[in-house]
C-alpha cells in the first residue's frame, strides 16, 4: 500500500514540476495553435479528391475551405469575452474539443452538407484557441524570456501553413481523403489532456464585463460576408452573381452601422479608437498584408507547379517543406534578434526580404525546374518570421494590459482575412491578366503569318510521322498550338501575380518605419 501511495506521490510531484516548466506548456500551446492553422490549407490540394469522394463539382468543394474560414473569422473577436468569462484554460479546453471532435466528424461525413456542417463547427472551436494561447503563453512566461516563447508560437503559425499542402497532398495520394481531417483526432486528444495537465486556470480579477452582443452580430456580418465574398467572388463572376452582390451589402451596411455603434461604447467588441493608434494601426495593416502573402503564396505556389509542370499534390507540397525548415530556424534567430534590435527594423528587414523573394518568382519559365520554387519559397521563409515575431512586442507597446486579449484577437482576424484577400486578389489578377494575354498572345499567332505557317508545317510533319492523317496532323497541330498559348499565357498571369504580391509585400516597409521605438526585453502583453 505504501508502495502505490509513493508512486503516487512520485507521479504527482513530475506533473507539478512538469508544469512549472513553462517550455512544455508552450509546446502543447503551440502544437493545438498548429492543427487549427494547418487546417486552413490542408484541404486545399484535397479538393478533387473530396469532390470525387462526395460525387460533387470541384467548385462546391471549395466551400470546405470558404465555411471554416468564415467561421474562423466570427468568433475570434467573441474570443476575448468568452476567455474572460469562463478561464482561458476552460475555454482553451472547450475549443480544442470542439475542434477535435467536428474534425473526426468531418472525416466520417456522409455527404457534402454534413461535411460543411462540421467544417463550420471545426472553424468555432479552432478560431478561439490562437489567441487564447498567446494569452497562455504570456501567462506562463516572465517577461524576459516571452520573446522566445512567441518564437515557438510563431512556428506554429507560419510554418503549418506551408505543412499543410504537403500532408494534405501526400495524405490524399496515399491514403483518402478523409485522414485529412482524422488525423487531427489522436492529436487533439493527446493535446486535451496535457493542457488540462500542465496549464493553470486563469480569472481576470475585476468586475464582470457585460458583452456587446449588437457590436458582436455587426462584426460577424461584415466579416462573415466579406469572407464569402472574397473567397467565392472569383468562381462566382463577382457582381455577375446576385449571391456576392446580396454579401456585398450585407458586408458594408454591417460596417456603416459598426463604425458609430462601436466609438459609442464603453467596452466595445472592436476597440476602433486602439485600431486608429499610430502603433496598433500600422501593425494591424503590416499584418493584413503578411497574412496576405502568407495565404496566397501558399495557395498558388502549389496550383503553379501542379497545373503548368505536371507536378503532383505530393511534389506540390514538397516545394513548400524545406521553407518550413528555413521558417523554423528563423524564429529562433529572431527571436534572439528581437532582444537587441527594434522590432520596427526587423519588420522593415522582413518585408523587403518577402518582396525580393516575390521578384525572384516573376522569373519563371517554361525550363523553371524543382528547386527554383524552392528557392524561392525559403528566401519567402527568411522574411516571415522577421515579421511575425516583432509584431508583437511592437503591437502591445502601448496598449493597456486589460486589453490585450482584445489586440490579440484583433491580430489574428488581421491575418485571416489578409489571407483572403490575399487569395481572393492573387485569384482575380490570374484570371483576368490570363485572359489579357491569351487574347495577346492570340493576335500574334496569324495564320498567314511566315512563323505561324512554319511551325504548323512542322507539327504536320511530326503528328504524320507518328501515324496520323493529314487531316488529323493538322488538327493536332492546331489543338497542340492553342495549348502552348493557354499554356503560356498562364504563365504570364502567374508572373503578374507574383509581381502584385511583391508590391503588397512592399508596401509593408514605409509602415513598419512607423513604428516606435519599443523597451527592448521588456514585457510583451499579450494576455493579461
Amino acid at each position: 500500500m505504501s508502495t502505490n501511495e509513493e508512486a503516487g506521490k512520485d507521479l504527482a510531484t513530475a506533473v507539478t514540476e512538469a508544469a512549472t516548466n513553462p517550455w512544455l506548456i508552450a509546446i502543447v500551446v503551440a502544437l493545438a495553435a498548429f492543427m487549427e492553422v494547418l487546417d486552413t490549407t490542408i484541404a486545399n490540394v484535397s479538393l478533387n479528391y473530396i469532390a470525387g469522394g462526395l460525387g460533387v463539382s470541384e467548385d462546391e468543394a471549395s466551400w470546405v475551405v470558404t465555411t471554416y474560414l468564415v467561421a474562423n473569422a466570427i468568433i475570434v473577436t467573441a474570443t476575448s469575452y468568452l476567455a474572460n468569462s469562463f478561464g482561458r484554460k476552460t475555454f482553451f479546453l472547450v475549443c480544442l474539443g470542439l475542434f477535435t471532435v467536428s474534425s473526426v466528424l468531418c472525416g466520417m461525413a456522409w455527404n457534402l452538407q454534413a461535411l460543411l456542417l462540421f467544417r463550420v463547427l471545426q472553424g468555432f472551436g479552432g478560431g478561439g484557441m490562437v489567441p487564447v494561447a498567446q494569452s497562455i503563453l504570456a501567462d506562463s512566461f516572465p517577461p524576459a524570456k516571452r520573446g522566445q516563447a512567441f518564437a515557438l508560437f510563431g512556428v506554429a503559425v507560419v510554418v503549418a501553413p506551408a505543412v499543410g499542402p504537403t500532408l494534405g497532398g501526400w495524405i490524399s495520394d496515399n491514403i483518402s481523403w478523409q485522414w485529412c481531417f482524422l488525423i487531427n483526432g489522436p492529436v487533439g486528444a493527446v493535446s486535451m489532456v496535457l493542457v488540462y495537465m500542465l496549464v493553470k486556470e486563469v480569472r481576470p480579477a475585476g468586475t464582470r464585463v457585460r458583452f456587446d452582443w449588437i457590436g458582436f452580430i455587426l462584426v460577424a456580418a461584415f466579416l462573415g460576408a466579406l469572407e464569402f465574398v472574397l473567397d467565392r467572388g472569383q468562381q462566382d463572376d463577382w457582381f455577375g452573381s446576385n449571391f456576392i452582390i446580396t454579401c456585398t451589402c450585407i458586408s458594408a451596411l454591417a460596417v456603416l452601422l459598426l463604425i458609430p455603434w462601436e466609438a459609442s461604447r464603453r467596452n466595445p467588441v472592436v476597440d476602433l479608437r486602439m485600431m486608429t493608434t499610430r502603433q496598433f494601426g500600422s501593425c494591424f495593416l503590416v499584418m493584413l498584408a503578411t497574412g496576405a502573402i502568407l495565404l496566397a503564396t501558399t495557395q498558388f505556389l502549389p496550383q503553379l507547379v501542379q497545373g503548368s509542370f505536371g507536378y503532383t499534390a505530393t511534389w506540390a507540397g514538397l516545394v513548400l517543406s524545406p521553407g518550413g525548415v528555413v521558417t523554423l530556424v528563423m524564429m529562433f534567430v529572431t527571436g534572439l534578434l528581437s532582444t537587441r534590435v527594434q522590432p520596427k527594423y526587423l519588420i522593415a528587414i522582413g518585408a523587403t526580404i518577402i518582396a525580393l523573394s516575390m521578384y525572384v518568382m516573376t522569373n519563371i519559365n517554361p525550363d523553371s525546374a524543382f528547386w527554383f520554387f524552392v528557392k524561392a519559397r525559403m528566401l519567402t521563409s527568411v522574411g516571415l518570421p522577421l515579421v511575425f515575431v516583432p509584431i508583437m512586442a511592437a503591437s502591445y507597446d502601448g496598449i493597456p494590459p486589460h486589453k490585450t486579449d482584445l489586440g490579440s484577437a484583433l491580430l489574428n482576424a488581421a491575418r485571416n482575412t489578409g489571407g483572403s484577400i490575399g487569395v481572393s486578389l492573387a485569384s482575380n489578377v490570374l484570371a483576368h491578366r490570363a485572359q489579357f494575354h491569351q487574347s495577346s498572345l492570340a493576335a500574334n499567332a496569324i495564320p498567314s503569318g511566315v512563323p505561324y505557317q512554319q511551325t504548323m508545317q512542322q507539327l504536320v510533319h511530326y503528328f504524320a510521322a507518328q501515324g496520323s492523317s493529314i487531316g488529323q496532323a493538322q488538327q493536332q497541330a492546331i489543338a497542340w498550338i492553342g495549348q502552348q498559348v493557354q499554356a503560356q499565357a498562364s504563365l504570364l498571369a502567374y508572373i503578374d501575380v507574383f509581381c502584385t504580391l511583391m508590391l503588397v509585400s512592399a508596401s509593408a516597409v514605409p509602415l513598419a518605419l512607423l513604428l516606435r521605438k519599443v523597451k527592448l526585453g521588456g514585457e510583451v502583453h499579450l494576455g493579461h
